[in-house]
């Protein structure tokens, strides 16, 4: 268990160059792989600098990168429109695969229900199954890389690691059931706090049921420079806990912003590109309900609304019932 690569700072900006750089030399020290796949976040993440991850990846491994399998959790499939924009159109399309979080995933074990029960601070009181699509055990790698940006996150406190494996490529249960858990021990406890129960089930079953899948994980910090724009301003990777640590404090001093008062009154803008159901939309309520004041008014503009959710039957569900 090792850091094969950290640099970063809330000053830094670190050019293309630099990053290809270094992952060039991780994946040199690494040694020779065959068959190798990459685990990026899929479109709603367009701006995590995964899609140029990827991109060098292809360009080092080429015929190696056997698969590409966008983290959706339960969002829908890339278009290849999308995959364009994000991921460029060199990388073959044939590579990439769409995550089925109902039927292709399986199940590597259980984290206890009296552990749960214990760091939900006696909230939750279920067995949580660790499940990853399947592809990750049957499909014969001996490379997994999984790639994204470690941001603030309303679920788990600080998004992506080991969240892009169970719940990125994850199956119903194991979804519903480590929101639910996030939920029920308070969601302005566990914004921007790398250590929550909801990690720290992830966290036990990494340890214990995925320690012979050969992930290493590539992650991202990004925040703007002086001209506003978004550059990428540390990159960690390694195959444990402390890669993400390590990202998840830059991103503390990154991307939060500590107001004196809270806000009465705050609009967001849900760019259409991205924001196309409520279901992610509801990301505007999720991440200002910590500065919005007691009674104040929250306005999301969302152009590109066209439906409830991301998945088909969570649609009709919510069509037919409401939040």
């Amino acid at each position: 268990m090792a850091i094969f690569f950290q640099q970063g700072s809330a000053d830094s900006e670190l050019s293309l160059d630099k990053i290809k750089k270094a992952l060039y030399e991780t994946f040199n020290n690494l040694g020779d792989r065959n068959k190798v796949l990459a685990i990026p976040p899929d479109y709603t993440r367009f701006h995590s600098f995964a899609g140029e991850l990827t991109k060098i990846t292809y360009q080092y491994f080429g015929e190696q990168l056997t698969d590409i399998l966008p983290a959706l959790g339960t969002h829908t499939g890339m278009t290849d429109k999308q995959i364009n924009h994000m991921f460029g159109e060199d990388i073959p399309k044939h590579l990439f695969r769409v995550h089925d979080w109902r039927n292709d995933v399986m199940t590597l074990g259980e984290v206890p229900a009296e552990y749960v029960w214990e760091i939900s601070e006696n909230r939750v009181d279920y067995a949580w199954p660790a499940q990853v699509n399947k592809l990750l055990v049957e499909g014969g790698h001996d490379l997994i890389l999984s790639l994204g940006q470690v941001v603030p996150h309303e679920v788990i406190g600080m998004a992506n690691y080991n969240k892009n494996i169970f719940v990125g490529t994850g199956g119903p249960e194991g979804i519903n059931k480590s929101h639910f858990l996030g939920a029920a021990y308070g969601m302005e406890r566990i914004m921007g706090r790398a250590d929550n129960p909801v990690r720290q089930v992830m966290n036990y079953a990494s340890a214990r049921f995925a320690v012979n899948l050969p992930i290493v994980y590539v992650l991202t910090v990004v925040g703007k420079n002086q001209s506003g724009d978004l550059v990428v301003k540390g990159l960690f990777i390694g195959d444990d806990q402390e890669c993400f640590e390590l990202a998840a404090q830059l991103s503390l001093q990154v991307n939060f912003e500590m107001l004196d008062n809270p806000l009465p009154k705050v609009v967001v803008y849900l760019d259409p590109t991205e924001f196309k159901s409520t279901w992610l939309g509801n990301k505007s309520i999720y991440r200002t309900r910590m500065a919005l004041a007691d009674g104040g008014e929250l306005i999301a503009l969302a152009p590109g609304l066209k439906e409830f959710g991301e998945d088909r039957q969570i649609d009709a569900l919510i069509r037919k019932y409401g939040y």
